[in-house]
């Protein structure tokens, strides 16, 4: 009893540190990142912070794969940039409020399409969510009165009265709402874990047999979580609708779920913090890689095959990891090793890139020339030097990447048998 005693304060003061760290982050990175590009990215960072914590509802917590979330995204962010025209026409509404007019809206389509969707888990929901998602992608194309047709639906975030002179003009100004509701989103749903719903969503996911068995309704469960994710996605999609001040067709459709589907699965489902940094990671693809190569969706199908092999939990399951074994003092015997497999798989995506690359600019910029620049180097996409060379850097990363590989994997066996001899020694009289 005084072991637990003694260590609930501790546990206590390290949630209110988290959570400190948090908010200082949130309110002091945009005086760090000053440029405009900086405080759009980051703008777009907490709206996608939310989404993706949304989605994990419904997957991390759930069990609940959904090809269709940008449905409720989307919806939100329709009904957000009407709502702002609204304001401009003179409803008596602060635009501070809109984005929790998007999650009502989304929260009100959930309730109408989710009893339907959560009648069935596993498999047939995915497939539900799938028809679902395109049946709305398909809407929005008929339906140009509300969805804006091809050229989607615009607004001005700057109308309506003032308050202390904030105009949601400039974008620090925006960011800070923004962070606001990234800050009070993040929190709720991660108090959303702890409550009873949450708790029994968990059971759901992992045995909803027993949860059966015991008396309770697993499909109420699912429906009551898949609203309350509506809810946040919603409120995220509103924020995109002030953000960019237009929404199109796009935010509802399939290539959109499967954004959020990614990322969320590479940042790390298992762990509430996991979707954060999948979510940077989405903004960061999708803003800076875009902007370097035109082939940055093969990239990013690379890294995804890639942590499913390697990391199937995620960014967030190796930093856990790693934090464990730096707190028992074993992360020093592995350093080495990281250093090694991070230059070979560093050579061998080198060797990959530049092919991917020459392929790209054959195929797009033929009529530039055979030349091109990568990484300071230039290749001749139609000289077979570049590709002989390209293919032995690519196999040479490899085959030393794998030599590592098993190298690491034994230092990991030893270290994981020696913290289990330390664990039987404690347990000893």
């Amino acid at each position: 009893m005084s072991r637990q005693t003694n260590g609930f304060p501790s546990l206590k003061f390290g949630r209110v540190l988290v959570w400190t760290l948090y908010a200082v982050v949130l309110l002091t990175v945009p005086l760090i990142f000053t440029s405009s590009l900086s405080q759009t990215m980051l703008s777009q960072m907490g709206i996608a912070i939310i989404v993706c914590l949304s989605y994990n509802i419904l997957l991390g917590q759930g069990g609940m794969l959904s090809f269709g979330h940008a449905v409720y995204s989307g919806m939100g962010a329709f009904l957000a940039i009407h709502t702002l025209n609204l304001v401009t026409g003179g409803l008596p509404l602060p635009v501070s409020l809109i984005p929790i007019v998007g999650g009502l809206a989304s929260m009100a389509v959930a309730i109408l399409l989710g009893w339907v969707t959560t009648k069935k888990a596993a498999t047939p929901f995915a497939m539900i969510t799938m028809g679902i998602g395109e049946l709305v992608w398909a809407m929005s194309l008929m339906f140009p009165e509300f969805f804006g047709g091809e050229g989607g639906v615009s607004g001005n975030r700057v109308t309506g009265s003032s308050i202390l002179g904030i105009t949601y003009g400039p974008q620090i100004q925006l960011y800070y709402l923004i962070a606001i509701y990234t800050f009070v989103c993040t929190a709720l749903m991660f108090a959303f874990t702890g409550t009873p719903l949450g708790r029994m969503l968990n059971a759901v996911r992992d045995n909803p047999e027993r949860v059966e068995f015991v008396g309770y309704d697993t499909q109420k469960v699912r429906y009551f979580s898949f609203i309350v994710a509506a809810f946040f996605a919603g409120i995220s999609g509103g924020l995109a609708a002030l953000n960019f001040e237009i929404v199109t067709s796009e935010v509802v459709s399939g290539y959109r779920s499967g954004a959020y589907l990614l990322f969320t699965f590479l940042g790390g489902s298992t762990f509430f913090f996991g979707p954060i940094i999948g979510a940077i990671l989405m903004v960061l693809a999708f803003v800076l890689l875009s902007e370097f190569t035109k082939a940055w969706l093969l990239y990013l199908g690379f890294v995804f095959l890639f942590m499913v092999m390697y990391a199937p939990g995620g960014v967030a399951s190796l930093f856990m990891m790693n934090l464990r074994l730096a707190a028992g003092g074993y992360l020093r015997k592995l350093w080495v090793s990281y250093l090694a497999l991070a230059f070979t798989a560093g050579v061998a995506l080198i060797g990959v890139g530049a092919m991917i690359e020459m392929v790209y600019h054959l195929q797009l910029n033929s009529a530039l020339g055979p030349e091109l620049t990568f990484l300071g180097a230039t290749l001749d996409s139609k000289g077979v030097n570049s590709w002989f060379g390209s293919v032995f850097v690519m196999l040479t990363g490899l085959g030393l990447f794998e030599l590592c590989r098993r190298q690491f994997a034994r230092e990991w066996g030893l270290i994981q048998d020696s913290i289990e001899q330390e664990i039987k020694q404690r347990k000893a009289p």
